[in-house]
Formats: C-alpha cells, structure tokens, sequence
C-alpha cells in the first residue's frame, strides 16, 4: 500500500489505499493518517484522489524508522493500513520549510537563512507544456526563490484565456463570447453563467499544481499559493462558506507535506465579497489542518489586513502609494512586528494601467530599498509589446530588465552576518544605511551598506570609529559590480562615480567577516 519503503528528510511519503466510492467522497467519507517517529507523532488528513483511490501524504522532519496507521471511514469494513518506512537524510540543496526567525526575517528548517526574492505569475501553471515550461527556465536563470500564483483561474486583462483545466466537476460557460470590451461583465453572476458541482473536485486539476510544485521545489523556489481571488467569471469567489471551508481543507489535505508550499489566503481580499470572519475561519482550519505550520498571511488592494493577527505569520502587501512604497518598509516593521514582504511595489513594464509600467531601473531601486530596510522585495514584470503573454499573469519567458539584477541583490543579502538587515537611521541622512538586524552583530560595527538609490554623490565621508580597518567595495547595484576601494581607518573618503543606484560596503577586518 505504501509509495515507497524510504524516503529523504522533508520529502513527501504517501500512502495510498482503495476505499468507498458510493455517494459522494470528497464530502461522505474521511481517511486520516497518523505517523510516528522517536521525535514526532502527525496526524493529517487524507482525500480524494478519484478512481477509488483515497491517499494521505506526510512530510518527516526528522531521519529514522516511522510507522503509520490509516483509518477512516473510507477504508471498507472499518479496517485499518499500517506499515512502517525509513527517513533518510535530506537531499542535497533540501533546507526544509520556511519559518520566521528573528521576528523580521526567515530561516529554513535546517537554520540556514532564508532571503525573499520573489515574483508573481498569477496563472503561469494553468498554461499549456510549453509556456510552463518556459516558465520554469526562466525561473532558474533569472534566480528568483519565491513565486505566488493562484490555484483558482484568473479572469482579468491580458488573460481572457480559459485554463488547461478546471477544479471542479461540471461544465464552464462558452468563452467564445468573451471580447476585451465585454469581459468585466462575466464578473457579475458567474453562477448563471457556468454550471459547477463545488463539492466535487477534479482530482487532475489539482495533480497537475501538485506537479509543478514538485518543479519548484526542485529548483529551489517556494510556491505562495494564493487560495482565493477576485478575478473570476466561473464563480470559483462566490462559492457558499461551506463550500469554501470544503476547498480550503481539500487544498490542505493535497498540498501540506510539500515542503515548499506558502499560503496566501487572498490576493486583494478587500475586493471579494467575504468578511472578516470569514478570514478568520479559512485561517483557523489552515492552521488546524495544516500540520507543520506553514507560512501564511494575506494580501490586500487598498486596506491592509490586520497583520497582527496571531495567525499571520508575515506581512504580504501592496503598494499604497503610487511613488513610494518601499520607503514604508521600517514603518511596516515597526507596526507589525513581523517579516515584511511587499509582494507587489508596482511592475516593471509598458501597459496603460498605472501599477504596471515603471521602469527596470525603478523596479530595481525599490528591490534594494526595500532589501535595505530589512524587508523582502517582490517582482512582477508586464510588457504588453510583442506577443502579448504577460510574464505576470502567464509566465514564459522575461522580457525586462529588472529580473537581471535579482540574483545580484540575493548575493548582497545573503553575505549579511547574522540573520538578515535593518536599516540604522542615525548614520545617513542620504539614502538608506543597512546593518545586521542581530544585535550582536551590529554591535561589532563591522558591517554597513550604505545604498544611494537615485541620489548620485561623486564622494561621501565615513567615520565609523577610530580602532577598525574597513575593507571598503563600491557596489553599482544596476550594473552589478563591486570595486574594491581600499583599506582605511578613522574618517576617510571613498571616491563614487557621480551616478545612481550606487552603494558602500564597509566590512570590518578585524572580526570574522
């Protein structure tokens, strides 16, 4: 009955088994899994997988012999499945889930710092092969490590298309009268216009995102999936609370034991129709249903949520000003006393919609701002010149500028001592000084990045103390170079080339960096 005798640290074990199929199985009967370790004891949920087939999934964090028992309803004549399976050590480049850590930041599992490059491509897995695959070249290449999509279609511009698939059982309405004048009008009531049975699932639909969030976690690269939005014309936002609280244990049910998985509740909750409450409860049986605490959080259009909430566990935002948004990073910080991700600063691009067409250059600013005031940047990219496939509702391939420089930025973050940056306002009034956000660390003062964003000094002044030699690099941020400058001690000058996106890094010699 079982996948497999062994399986790595972190990795999915699943186990499968024939069960009832009369009525209805994804509502009228239940299977669950309890697996147990010398270091732990989980139970999960399973579902549905259609065919007759119930399975349930579980994600060991320790090495060592497990044993487990199936139960349920679903399993014929009250019988039970039990078996036993060996964790090996983790495989290579596997880290383990994401946690916070150190209140502002993230770490992997294992403890080894986790920095936040992402990127949003809305629908890119519910595209054909081909484009997915693009999607997941240019992924690899362009070294983001996070990217948020939707499980739901999306209806919105530039993605008038229907999906691969579809969640659920029944039959959509005939895209063929859809046009780029009329389509905001299948917004409104969906459910007279498509015929669904929201308490069967299509157990392909959801295989098929299974599959590419094994993609993702191949390469490294977290899946924030996003559960519900309101871009829809087949109903999939207007289901009944039932049917929700049915979805949202579903998805969780599938999609837990893989390592990878972040969740977003909402992208743009304030824009669908569902309450504060309702919130609250598809949180509340996230957290009680998702075994190993996965991140969550959700995102907004115009008002934040209350990201205080104990459930949240990092800020997901938006940008609420149309120049400024990674300028905001400290005063987020400081509200909420969590990780601060701004997943959306506005994107790189040409297309008439005021969020969707700053330049590379500007993109670029606002990832490094908001890197330097101990927040994580979030990318999008949409050029409406050329073949018309947005990168961030379809995926592909990049087209921009900005995506370049992401790894580049990584590398800066990733040299940080400690566990992440702040920004220290009291050592420079131009632009954006970063220092570790480890007490400890800062307290060694041997490490600063001194980020210029658009102002262009041809020279600055330091005086950091009068004992260190600071081995000193200039660091073009756009053209992703670094120029050693020299050895100094006391107050001295470095020389800068009188342009933008320029930084300092001073690193004290003395210590271990």
């Amino acid at each position: 009955m079982e996948a497999g005798k062994c399986v790595a640290k972190w990795d999915v074990f699943e186990v499968s088994v024939q069960g009832r199929t009369e009525g209805n199985p994804f509502t009228d009967h239940a299977v669950r899994g309890v697996f147990t370790g010398d270091n732990e004891t989980v139970q999960t949920d399973g579902f549905y997988d259609g065919g007759g087939v119930y399975k349930v999934r579980f994600m060991p964090s320790y090495e060592g012999t497990y044993h487990y028992e199936i139960n349920g309803d679903a399993l014929p004549d009250g019988e039970s499945v039990s078996g036993g399976f060996e964790v090996l050590p983790a495989a290579e480049g596997s880290h383990g889930p994401v946690r916070t850590a150190q209140t502002y930041h993230f770490s992997y599992a294992d403890g080894n710092p986790y920095y936040s490059v992402g990127t949003t491509c809305y629908a890119w897995e519910l595209q054909d092969d081909e484009r997915i695959r693009q999607t997941l070249d240019s992924l690899a290449e362009s070294g983001f490590n996070k990217i948020r999509f939707c499980v739901f279609p999306k209806h919105y511009d530039y993605n008038l298309g229907e999906p691969r698939s579809y969640p659920y059982e029944g039959t959509p309405m005939d895209p063929s009268v859809i046009t780029e004048d009329n389509f905001w009008q299948f917004t409104e009531h969906p459910e007279e216009r498509n015929s669904w049975d929201f308490t069967r699932f299509e157990p392909a639909y959801f295989r098929h995102i299974e599959s590419c969030i094994r993609e993702l976690a191949r390469r490294g690269i977290q899946a924030d999936l996003i559960l519900f939005h309101p871009y829809d014309r087949w109903g999939f936002s207007k289901m009944a609370p039932e049917e929700d609280d049915l979805y949202i244990r579903y998805v969780a049910a599938r999609f837990s034991a893989f390592h990878n998985v972040w969740w977003s509740l909402a992208n743009e909750y304030d824009l669908l129709e569902k309450s504060d409450d309702d919130w609250e409860r598809f949180a509340s049986i996230l957290c009680e249903k998702d075994p190993y605490g996965h991140l969550r959080s959700i995102h907004n259009c115009f008002a934040f949520y209350d990201h205080s909430r104990p459930w949240v566990t990092h800020c997901s935002l938006q940008r609420q000003d149309i120049y400024k948004t990674a300028e905001f990073t400290n005063e987020w910080r400081g509200k909420y006393k969590k990780p601060v991700v701004i997943d959306e600063m506005a994107y790189e691009g040409d297309i008439p919609h005021f969020w969707g067409n700053i330049t590379a250059e500007e993109m670029v600013r606002r990832f490094w701002e908001c890197a330097m005031r101990g927040g994580y940047p979030g990318h999008g990219e949409t050029y409406e010149k050329g073949d018309g496939v947005l990168w961030w509702s379809h995926g592909g391939r990049l087209r921009g500028e900005s995506w370049k420089r992401v790894r580049f930025l990584y590398e800066i973050m990733a040299q940080t001592p400690g566990h992440g940056l702040t920004s220290d306002a009291s050592q420079d009034y131009l632009g954006v000084t970063a220092v570790p956000e480890d007490e400890k660390e800062r307290a060694k003062k041997a490490y600063f990045i001194y980020y210029y964003s658009f102002m262009q000094p041809c020279r600055k002044v330091f005086h950091i103390d009068d004992e260190t030699d600071y081995h000193v690099e200039v660091i073009d941020t756009w053209n992703m170079t670094i120029e050693e400058a020299g050895v100094f001690r006391g107050k001295f000058t470095v020389t800068l080339p009188g342009r933008p996106y320029m930084a300092v890094r001073l690193i004290g010699m003395k210590s271990e960096y």
